[in-house]
């Protein structure tokens, strides 16, 4: 397949002195490019809606060029550290903790291509397929928290390939395609929906409770207890919980403004909360019921739909993005760092540190 193809390929023509993190920062570099520019073409997602200015063309030869080299150097990263026989827990931490942050990235730079019109979906409809995309990340996460072994779903790889392609046929026929209707008076955007609801519910879901279930019965799973296996949605429901009272308790309907800030923020405050999940899986320690991200959060909501600042509402989002956005650089070099230190590795360079 393309898929097999290209990783196979990339993986024997990268130099052996190139580290596997590096390969991993750029890839996922690549999908926060395609957020920036497409947020300079298509702040509001009204871009692709008729009667606006849509994004050119080279924006989004990019973006499927972009996409499609995230998705492959994503995929070799790991060839790339067994062949130069550099696999750590760093790798893998930032292997996948790189991955929670990027699907708000990369769902936010898809929904452009059809945004908010009306061949698009609404604002709020794409804030609950972010957590559909996000739900099904973590599900896979949760899986291996509980039997120790990391099913990855091919629905994955399905869907960047799909999203890559679907970014150059926009390049070549413009987003004025995607108006159209496929049969039966649905269009596009249906089917995509229908794909981000498949991944989860046909694919990823049904999946990762039969492993589960499969390592119950087989005597092997990590956590005896339903509340000790349960542990790691606690968090993630709350921040569900509390982002979903902001959309629909807003005063000045927060979304329907900023929605591309509101997005980022939930999915950095998912990342965040996902990086603990696995570091906590790596090291086989118990993971904590309540990140405690969320409860600063759970103070913002409250003084958000209490009408205390409802009318700096969108600044106070704003703020509260950046400080998200901080605290999770911070957790991510601070783990990192400790890493690096603990295996005696530099995080971005195969050389060893020196002994001095």
């Amino acid at each position: 397949t393309l898929t097999l193809f290209n990783v196979s390929y990339a993986s024997q023509i990268l130099p052996t002195w190139l580290a596997p993190n590096l390969i991993t920062f750029t890839g996922f570099m690549f999908l926060v490019l395609n957020f920036v520019i497409l947020s300079g073409y298509d702040y509001d997602f009204y871009a692709s809606a008729e009667g606006h200015v849509h994004v050119p063309s080279w924006v989004w030869v990019a973006a499927g060029l972009f996409n499609f080299l995230a998705y492959t150097l994503d995929g070799v990263d790991g060839k790339q550290a067994r062949r130069t026989n550099s696999s750590t827990p760093l790798g893998e931490l930032f292997d996948h903790g790189l991955d929670s942050w990027a699907c708000v990235f990369f769902v936010c730079s898809m929904y452009s291509v059809f945004g908010r019109g009306e061949s698009g979906v609404t604002v709020l409809t794409l804030y609950y397929l972010l957590w559909v995309v996000l739900f099904s990340f973590i599900l896979s996460h949760w899986e291996k928290y509980n039997t120790g072994i990391l099913f990855l779903p091919w629905g994955y790889d399905l869907s960047q390939v799909t999203i890559s392609i679907v970014y150059i046929i926009t390049a070549v026929v413009g987003v004025e395609t995607w108006y159209q209707t496929v049969i039966w008076n649905l269009h596009y955007r249906d089917f995509f929906v229908v794909m981000i609801l498949g991944c989860l519910f046909a694919v990823t879901l049904p999946m990762s409770l039969y492993n589960v279930l499969k390592a119950y019965r087989n005597n092997t799973l990590k956590h005896s207890s339903m509340y000790e296996a349960l542990l790691p949605f606690f968090s993630p429901i709350l921040l569900f919980i509390l982002s979903t009272l902001w959309v629909h308790l807003s005063p000045t309907d927060v979304l329907e403004q900023q929605p591309r800030i509101f997005y980022l923020m939930v999915g950095t405050a998912f990342a965040n909360v996902t990086c603990k999940l696995i570091v906590c899986q790596m090291s086989n320690t118990r993971c904590q019921p309540l990140s405690w991200l969320l409860l600063p959060m759970a103070v913002v909501v409250v003084l958000v739909f209490s009408g205390v600042v409802q009318e700096s509402e969108t600044v106070v989002l704003y703020l509260w993005t950046a400080v998200v956005i901080f605290a999770h650089i911070h957790y991510g070099v601070s783990v990192v760092k400790q890493l690096s230190e603990h295996f005696n590795i530099f995080a971005f360079s195969l050389k060893k540190p020196s002994s001095d």
